[in-house]
């Protein structure tokens, strides 16, 4: 079973009934665990609870109770005591001291950091000195693997341990300082007065960091270039050795492809940070668009702040002035120059254009030509001014249009009449036909194949059967073309209706 399918057992004090009790006594453990003091007697433990004064009436019995069910949760391990008994009663009584296990001192560990968070907000910080040092600490990897890589393994070790707690570092703090600006609470504050004071602070803050980044990320960028996982395979061997010279009860033969796999992953998410891939943007260059963005960002919030604050802005002051101007002129002439000059023309009118005559946008205003625009009231009651007219005739103008129609039309049956031969039309006995001959004959078969009985009524009143022979291909010509088709045969059956 995966273990990430397991119930954490060890983490059900942080929930129980007495998880004040629980969460104390562990946290004693804790701090004795710092000082290296691990085997602690429940008399110690006991004092220590009736010195809090939530805890005065404690009581001893309480206390084993709750010592036995945190060893039940895998929290402690006991260990009985054998170095003060004096008698065989004293033996049975099975005295015991008792030793937190390491999952619990990292969960509580791990409770002091989230103890340390201010609220709900994040922390994290852009530490510029950081890049430096994860810098320098890739450059002595370098210098290493260049020199054969002739120390002890925990030399290297070291190495690596400096390089990750760097980068680990940069990764965290940088994280967690972007959600912080990014977070509802603080883009509310900016949008505050009260955010001007800071504003400076923060915009020289982010700017700094961005002009250090950019100093030494490329510099990282080589030398994570260069240092690709297949260069540092045999550095990678000195880490798997160094952690195979500590000592062990069990049997690490079978971790060891899983500790080289472990720094192979580790130096790979080293790499895309920085570098990035194919499919994947560094996360280098994400943090450096959003530092960006922040600056921007804030500048946005410091306008519009200064606007608000300019709307809401007496002038009553630069109104007087300008009122003092107006009064120590001589003349009302240079009393309309300065008008002109402080509030602009008076009666001038701006009109907008549909219509545009060029693509030139350097095109001036005075080499357009003048184009007339009609103005109309702002008025939902307005209507254009009709004229009342005669009634024209067309019907002249409808007799010359039919005739024209007709004869056209009359015009198009003798051209057709003219491969009409005893009555039916062969196609494949026609040499050649002009253009609107092949569209009309196309026509009718287009008809004929939806009608019933392949009829149909031509134009010119007459009715012709169409019959297609689908098995014989020719060459209709034209004058724009030839086309090949199946041979069809037109039979006239005289004027009538199609069926």
């Amino acid at each position: 079973m995966d273990v990430t399918m397991k119930k954490v057992v060890e983490a059900s004090y942080l929930t129980a009934d007495s998880a004040a009790h629980y969460r104390t006594i562990l946290r004693y453990f804790y701090h004795q665990h710092e000082r290296m003091r691990d085997f602690i007697s429940p008399e110690e433990i006991l004092e220590y609870m009736r010195s809090i004064p939530a805890f005065a009436d404690y009581q001893e019995e309480q206390l084993h109770q709750q010592l036995s069910q945190l060893v039940k949760w895998n929290n402690l391990i006991a260990r009985q005591d054998m170095t003060n008994a004096k008698t065989v009663e004293e033996y049975k009584k099975k005295r015991f001291r008792y030793q937190t296990t390491p999952y619990t001192i990292e969960i509580e560990r791990m409770l002091i950091v989230l103890e340390k968070k201010v609220g709900d907000t994040f922390q994290g910080s852009l530490e510029r000195s950081q890049f430096d040092r994860l810098l320098q600490s890739l450059s002595i990897l370098q210098q290493e693997l260049e020199s054969s890589l002739a120390k002890k393994p925990e030399e290297y070790m070291r190495i690596w341990e400096d390089v990750f707690r760097y980068f680990q570092t940069i990764r965290t703090s940088t994280a967690d300082y972007i959600a912080y600006i990014n977070s509802e609470q603080t883009d509310q504050r900016m949008q505050t007065e009260a955010f001007l004071v800071y504003k400076n602070q923060f915009t020289t803050y982010l700017r700094d960091f961005i002009v250090s980044l950019q100093n030494t990320a490329l510099q990282i960028r080589e030398r994570l270039d260069e240092l690709s996982p297949d260069r540092l395979g045999l550095f990678f061997e000195k880490l798997v050795e160094h952690r195979q010279s500590i000592p062990r009860l069990e049997d690490v033969s079978s971790s060891v492809e899983e500790w080289r796999t472990e720094y192979i992953e580790y130096w790979g998410s080293l790499r895309q940070w920085f570098l990035g891939s194919n499919l994947q943007q560094s996360e280098l260059d994400v943090l450096q668009w959003q530092t960006n963005e922040m600056i921007r960002r804030m500048t946005r919030y410091v306008q519009r702040i200064g606007e608000r604050q300019q709307h809401f802005r007496s002038r009553k002051n630069d109104y007087l002035h300008l009122a003092k101007w107006f009064v120590e002129t001589d003349a009302l002439e240079e009393a309309h120059k300065l008008s002109s000059a402080v509030f602009g023309a008076m009666t001038i009118k701006h009109l907008q254009l549909d219509e545009v005559s060029t693509d030139n946008l350097h095109t001036e205003t005075w080499e357009e030509n003048p184009v007339m625009v009609p103005l109309k009231p702002r008025t939902n009651r307005y209507r254009e001014k009709t004229k009342p007219g005669s009634m024209i005739s067309n019907e002249e103008k409808k007799r010359l249009q039919r005739e024209q129609y007709l004869a056209e039309r009359k015009q198009e049956q003798v051209l057709i009449e003219k491969y009409i031969d005893e009555g039916v039309i062969k196609l494949s006995d026609v040499s050649k036909v002009e253009p609107f001959v092949r569209k009309v004959l196309l026509g009718w078969i287009g008809k004929s194949m939806a009608s019933k009985h392949g009829k149909v009524k031509t134009d010119y009143g007459m009715v012709v059967k169409v019959t297609i022979d689908r098995e014989k291909m020719i060459l209709l010509d034209a004058d724009d073309g030839t086309l090949k088709m199946p041979d069809a045969l037109f039979t006239f059956e005289g004027e009538g209706e199609s069926k």
